[in-house]
């Protein structure tokens, strides 16, 4: 049931760490891509890999934060792929890390500006045109920072990540009836770009699996899996969900 056969799938932050994962995944799982990230290099060859295996995908460089790209992706989910089914709204950013009377109003809003408000922007687009479909599935890559724990340094993350909660509550219960399910996926410690710019040394590596129950870091993949779950029809009764896949992170005190 996880399979995406004719299913036609966004994925933003998809050149690198789980966005890249997802996409590879996604492919092999038979969906049609549209892939989204701020660099174009990476993101074509990512691209080019899919193909290489077999893969329909075009990808569209651009910046998540502003309104104009999450319309080109949605049109050219239609253009070239007959519409919207399936969105894996993955792209972020940690910010500037310290204590919060250190950051500037503009490194907070940057930070809300790609984490949250992108969020936003992506639901409104992207649901018109599940709707059109008869239904889909929008996922949201969260975090459990701010939802189960608190970490120093990491304030604007955290609310950022935290809004996308409130924000999937509500269009899951909006959009429930038109068959559109909704849901966050919170990722602990995985081993991404992202995740190195927060813990870069191999002690902080060791500090934070050791925090975890299962005492290590996710690869990518493993956090792709649980996002393939969330967007196929093996989660067709799941809906407005905070979805931990954090290596027991929140519940550890070992």
């Amino acid at each position: 049931m996880t399979r995406l056969d004719s299913k036609v799938a966004i994925i933003t932050g998809a050149s690198s760490g789980i966005g890249r994962a997802a996409a590879i995944l996604f492919a092999r799982q038979g969906a049609k891509l549209v892939l989204s990230a701020r660099g174009r290099e990476r993101l074509d060859e990512v691209a080019e890999e899919i193909r290489r295996e077999g893969g329909d995908v075009i990808a569209v460089p651009g910046d998540v934060s502003e309104e104009a790209h999450h319309q080109a992706l949605v049109e050219a989910a239609r253009a070239e792929f007959g519409g919207t089914d399936i969105a894996f709204n993955n792209a972020g950013t940690t910010g500037p890390l310290g204590p919060l009377p250190d950051l500037s109003v503009t490194e907070w809003q940057g930070v809300l500006d790609v984490n949250l408000t992108s969020g936003f922007l992506a639901a409104k687009y992207q649901l018109p045109a599940m709707e059109a479909r008869g239904g889909g599935s929008i996922v949201f890559t969260s975090t459990f920072v701010g939802y189960t724990a608190g970490f120093p340094g990491l304030a604007a993350y955290a609310a950022s990540k935290s809004g996308l909660v409130g924000l999937v509550q509500v269009l899951a219960a909006e959009y429930g009836p038109k068959g559109i399910r909704v849901n966050a996926l919170l990722p602990g410690a995985t081993d991404t770009p992202m995740g190195r710019h927060v813990a870069n040394t191999p002690e902080a590596l060791e500090f934070v699996a050791g925090l975890n129950a299962l005492k290590r870091i996710a690869q990518p993949e493993e956090i792709a899996r649980a996002a393939l779950f969330l967007c196929s029809d093996a989660s067709s009764f799941t809906t407005g969900t905070a979805m931990l896949v954090d290596a027991g992170v929140s519940i550890n005190r070992t």
